[in-house]
């Protein structure tokens, strides 16, 4: 079967759904002056503030279509497309639209995380390239798709971790690797957020402007919740397991990732031992208010602490994100990370805030300042659409960094337990319990295939 063939017999009401060329990006222009047109699916804020950013720090660079099942999110969108960039692209609710216009070179995912593995999918098999937000996947098995579609397709996919974009990330790494931090024995991750007792709302009407269906997707059906979904803003799928892996895959993954960078990508972990619950406010949420996880490495463990527990801990402020002259006050530091080798210890920040290394007595033994990397991930995604480079958020290693969040949630939702991972197979050892968590279930037409 084709791809597009695929594509439109797996989307409901995908038939006849196509997109003229635009005005503003002929397709008989676009390999003579280099034009790449992206379309965003997903129109919350972080998306369509990124993908704005992203035309103006790239030349010739445009967004041609929003799409979006929240009429009110996607009016928005255009509205600031207009007011940033001086156009208004058209609207369309079924993505089969965005991936039959063959003006459209790449996507921007943005959507909820249940979404992000499927479209992803489907946009490679339409050939087109993909940038798609963090975490990118609901499953180990569903990101494993993730990467073979990638290969297959030989499309370019740009996980939004930003960090894989920071020259201090780079730094650091480099810094490790020389051995100057000597030999690593362990790291620490810390993503201690604030928060406070989660609530939860009666179902309601479907909102008009909303095709509820096409926003559940590949999740189980269940009613129209504004607990779960917001017209206006994020809402709180976050605290489900259908639709997100929790505040683990919100922010954690950020922090993880950047570890697993500078530590010079290692693989899967041996094992997982992982402890969480709602004990700090007592909410009824399925996701965890506070999760504590060690992973077992070759030579040295790594620990996230994790949740929405401690108000008194603060993300590195802005004003220091963008600074080439200050660092994070690290001991209250919300989402440092810790890297302890035997000639000394690092601390490194996430979204900039840079890295410091400490000897005896507190000893600076080198550092470097450190810029928020939004900019330079967004210029390394054109730039390999153009060059056909791999990507610094390559798909396999976010996948692979994705796979600490699922790992650390299974182990939660077994009963806080250690599991043994084999990771040339993606499978827990000997535990058919946790063994159910590997691979999401779909809804009939939004199923992935096992052949991507």
């Amino acid at each position: 079967m084709k791809r597009r063939d695929f594509i439109g017999r797996t989307i409901i009401g995908a038939s006849g759904l196509t997109l003229g060329t635009s005005g503003l990006f002929p397709a008989s222009s676009m390999g003579a002056n280099d034009k790449i047109v992206l379309a965003i699916i997903g129109s919350g804020s972080r998306g369509t503030s990124t993908i704005i950013n992203t035309c103006k720090v790239n030349s010739n660079v445009g967004i041609k279509t929003v799409c979006d099942v929240n009429d009110l999110k996607a009016a928005r969108a255009i509205g600031l497309i207009e007011k940033e960039l001086g156009y208004r692209p058209p609207h369309v609710r079924n993505m089969v639209a965005v991936f039959d216009d063959k003006d459209i070179d790449a996507v921007w995912i943005s959507t909820p995380e249940h979404w992000h593995a499927l479209a992803t999918i489907w946009a490679c098999q339409a050939g087109k390239d993909v940038y798609v937000e963090k975490t990118p996947s609901l499953s180990i098995w569903e990101g494993r798709k993730m990467v073979e579609a990638a290969e297959k397709y030989k499309r370019i996919v740009q996980i939004g971790f930003q960090n894989r974009s920071a020259q201090y990330g780079s730094t650091a790494r480099d810094y490790i690797k020389s051995r100057r931090l000597g030999k690593i024995v362990h790291v620490k991750s810390y993503n201690m957020l604030g928060g406070g007792r989660w609530v939860a709302q009666p179902d309601a009407e479907i909102p008009e402007g909303l095709d509820w269906d096409a926003w559940l997707g590949p999740a189980p059906y269940r009613p129209y919740n504004p607990g779960v979904h917001s017209m206006t803003d994020r809402g709180g799928w976050g605290n489900y397991w259908a639709f997100s892996g929790g505040t683990l895959a919100d922010d954690a993954s950020h922090v993880m990732d950047l570890a697993r960078m500078v530590l010079g990508d290692p693989g899967h972990p041996k094992s997982v031992y992982g402890w969480g619950g709602n004990h700090a406010w007592g909410s009824e949420r399925e996701t965890p208010e506070f999760q504590s996880i060690t992973y077992e490495f070759d030579d040295f463990a790594m620990t996230c602490e994790s949740g929405n527990a401690t108000n008194y801990m603060i993300k590195t402020p802005g004003e220091i994100r963008f600074s080439d002259s200050q660092f994070p006050d690290w001991k209250q530091n919300a989402t440092r990370t810790e890297i302890y080798g035997t000639e000394g210890m690092m601390y490194l920040g996430r979204h900039g805030g840079g890295w410091q290394v400490l000897g005896n007595n507190g000893e600076v033994l080198a550092q470097e300042y450190g810029i928020f990397p939004d900019k330079r991930h967004q210029q390394n995604f054109i730039d390999c659409i153009r060059s056909r480079k791999q990507p610094n958020g390559h798909v396999e290693q976010g996948h692979l960094s994705a796979t600490l969040v699922h790992l650390g949630n299974i182990a939660h939702r077994v009963g806080n337990k250690q599991l043994l991972f084999d990771g040339k197979n993606e499978r827990l050892i000997d535990n058919d319990d946790a063994n159910q968590f590997i691979k999401t279930s779909y809804r009939g037409k939004y199923r992935i295939p096992e052949k991507v």
